[in-house]
C-alpha cells in the first residue's frame, strides 16, 4: 500500500512537472508585443534626429519609442542633454550623451525633439542653451519635437505663441500664458512644430515626426 501511494506521488509529481514546463516553454516562446507600429524602412535615410533629454529624469519610452521609430525608418540619431556622460530615465533606461546642450551643432539636424518626464522641469525648463536651440530650429525650417512637459521649451523659447499646442496636463496653463492654443490632443501639429501629451501618445508622436520629416525637402 505504501509503494502504491508513493507511485502515484510520483506519477502526479511528474504531470505537474511536465504541465508546468510545456506552460513555460509556452510562455518563452511567444513573441513580445511591439513597442512600435510598423515602419517602411529607409523612408528617412539621409536625415539626422537629435533627441535632448534631461540627465535625469526622462521618460523612458517618450525617447526610447521615437528614438527606435526614426532608426527603423533609416535616420540617424544623437543625444543631447544638459551635462555630458550617461543620462538615466525614471524607468532606468540608460544612455550615452553625444552632445552637452552648448555644443548642439543645429545646423547638422534636420529635426530636433524634446524628451519629457519628470526630470524636465528642473533640467530643461528655464535652459537658456534648450531654449535657444529650440529657436533656431525653428527659424531654420526645421522639425521642432517635444512631448510630455518638454513643450513647455518651445514655449519659453517663443515659438508656440498663436499656434495650437498640447502639452502634459499639468502644465496646461504654461503653454496658455506663453500665448499658445491649448489642445487636449495628443499629437498637436502646426507647421514644422509638433506636440504631445506624454508617454502613451509616443507611437503617434513619433509617426508623426516620421511623416514631417519624410515630406520635409
Amino acid at each position: 500500500m505504501k509503494l502504491l501511494k508513493m507511485a502515484k506521488f510520483h506519477f502526479l509529481f511528474t504531470v505537474i512537472s511536465l504541465s508546468f514546463m510545456f506552460l513555460l516553454l509556452g510562455c518563452i516562446g511567444q513573441s513580445k508585443p511591439s513597442l512600435t507600429p510598423t515602419v517602411a524602412p529607409n523612408i528617412l535615410k539621409g536625415k539626422n534626429v537629435l533627441f535632448i533629454v534631461s540627465y535625469s529624469g526622462f521618460r523612458d519610452e517618450e525617447l526610447k519609442i521615437p528614438m527606435e521609430m526614426v532608426k527603423e525608418a533609416g535616420a540617424a540619431v544623437s543625444i543631447a542633454s544638459d551635462k555630458k556622460g550617461v543620462a538615466e530615465g525614471v524607468g532606468g533606461m540608460k544612455i550615452e550623451v553625444d552632445y552637452g546642450l552648448n555644443e548642439v551643432p543645429v545646423d547638422k539636424f534636420d529635426a530636433v525633439v524634446f524628451v519629457g518626464g519628470p526630470g524636465t522641469p528642473q533640467h530643461l525648463w528655464g535652459n537658456s542653451y534648450a531654449v535657444s536651440i529650440a529657436e533656431q530650429s525653428f527659424k531654420k525650417g526645421k522639425i521642432v519635437a517635444a512631448i510630455c512637459l518638454a513643450p513647455e521649451v518651445l514655449a519659453e523659447a517663443g515659438i508656440l505663441e498663436g499656434r495650437k499646442a498640447t502639452i502634459f496636463y499639468s502644465a496646461k496653463d504654461k503653454l496658455v500664458a506663453a500665448g499658445a492654443e491649448y489642445i487636449n490632443s495628443k499629437v498637436v501639429v502646426s507647421d514644422n512644430i509638433i506636440t504631445s501629451n506624454g508617454p502613451a501618445a509616443a507611437p503617434e508622436f513619433g509617426e508623426t515626426i516620421i511623416n514631417a520629416l519624410s515630406k520635409q525637402s
